[in-house]
């Protein structure tokens, strides 16, 4: 049985303090670092089933537990898998050098304290990044070593001040830091512990030299998670990003969807005039199915809102999804009533905490199999009473 969110939140205290520790600990070539090395897929728990043997609907910390702790920081992983997370997100940029470190962006004017670097100041500038121009600071211009100086904070400290409290804990964790890390966990808790793993801007970096999917594979590879029952999903706004690493490993695949009047960058580029509303057809996800396991829509694809915020008619993307044998994993509900449909925020603070319950219950009826959050205890016991065996009524 899932321990309820009261029970999960006495080990946010332990959560964060081990977190803290355990960043400064990894570097490479150390006999602790090979340790942490998977050897067939051992590293990471044992062999235990693929993705259709986790729960349903499962729970996905977006970022880590980025409604508690700054964003993609080992912090934030830690306490998302001590809440009890069932999946784990990072999303993936390059360094100059090549590495793979975790960052929703490339720009990291807004999570890192870069800009309170001197040495730095020259390194900001404006670039365009699929199609959009963008001003601030890049990993792609930034070694490892350099990055590695800065330290994560608080991405929307307006909506979330409480957080701000962690700023300047935790480094940039690399890619490969995180897989370690992973394993380690996995090994003391006898049980896999699941990744859902984004390349950002893919066609962006290839253009620079810095392609994202092959130094993904090679750690993949290298990690015991680039099987069929891999304890990791790999995604991506791109599908032509999907598809090259379908060529390279063998680990389960989704393909995310934005509003459905926007198009893929990789299509813009390639001149494809499908947008998203072609992708979410029938045709549109039987194409998707040939090289991918599931889809990650916004959830406004699921239920569109109106012009009030509220929700509307639910589309049949779950039902036409299903019908071609993908998952599907939505994104993202939060607990803020900023991000909430209109109907399930109460009062006037936008920062202050809606009837996030009442909108994980609207997804769940609807038969997602998982959705991203923000605030995985939240979601947890919400999803107990749609798990088997479970009464929605208890």
């Amino acid at each position: 049985m899932t321990q309820g969110g009261a029970a999960r939140r006495t080990v946010l205290g332990a959560a964060v303090l081990a977190a803290g520790t355990g960043i400064t600990g990894l570097t490479a070539g150390t006999a602790a670092a090979a340790d942490d090395r998977s050897d067939s897929g051992h590293g990471d728990g044992g062999h235990d089933g693929g993705y259709r043997d986790l729960p349903v609907p499962l729970v996905i910390g977006h970022r880590g537990a980025s409604g508690y702790r700054p964003e993609h920081t080992l912090g934030s992983y830690q306490l998302a898998l001590d809440l009890g997370a069932d999946v784990i997100e990072q999303d993936l940029v390059p360094t100059k050098d090549g590495h793979l470190v975790c960052r929703h962006e490339n720009e990291i004017g807004g999570t890192t304290d870069v800009a309170d670097h001197p040495e730095f100041a020259g390194r900001r500038t404006t670039k365009t990044v699929d199609g959009v121009s963008v001003t601030g600071w890049f990993t792609e211009d930034f070694t490892l070593a350099e990055l590695k100086t800065l330290r994560a904070k608080e991405r929307i400290p307006a909506v979330r001040q409480r957080n701000t409290l962690y700023d300047g804990h935790w480094a940039v964790p690399t890619f490969e830091e995180v897989l370690r890390w992973a394993n380690r966990e996995g090994r003391r808790r006898d049980k896999r512990v699941w990744l859902h793993v984004e390349t950002k801007h893919p066609t962006y970096f290839r253009g620079l030299g810095l392609g994202l999917e092959e130094p993904l594979a090679k750690l993949l590879r290298r990690y015991g998670r680039d099987g069929r029952d891999a304890a990791v999903f790999l995604q991506s706004f791109e599908p032509s990003s999907i598809q090259r690493l379908s060529r390279l490993v063998s680990a389960p695949r989704v393909v995310l969807l934005s509003a459905a009047n926007t198009r893929p960058w990789d299509f813009e580029t390639a001149k494809d005039p499908r947008t998203v509303a072609d992708l979410v057809k029938p045709e549109g996800l039987k194409w998707i199915a040939g090289f991918a396991q599931g889809i990650g829509p916004t959830l406004d694809l699921i239920v569109p809102r109106d012009a009030a915020g509220k929700l509307g008619t639910p589309t049949t993307l779950v039902r036409d999804a299903h019908a071609k044998g993908l998952v599907l994993h939505p994104y993202t509900a939060r607990n803020e009533n900023s991000f909430l449909p209109a109907e399930y925020r109460k009062g006037t603070d936008p920062a202050a905490y809606g009837d996030a319950f009442g909108a994980f219950k609207k997804y769940f009826e609807l038969g997602v199999d998982g959705i991203f959050t923000d605030n995985p205890d939240t979601g947890l016991l919400a999803a107990e009473a749609f798990r088997p065996g479970r009464g929605v009524n208890r």
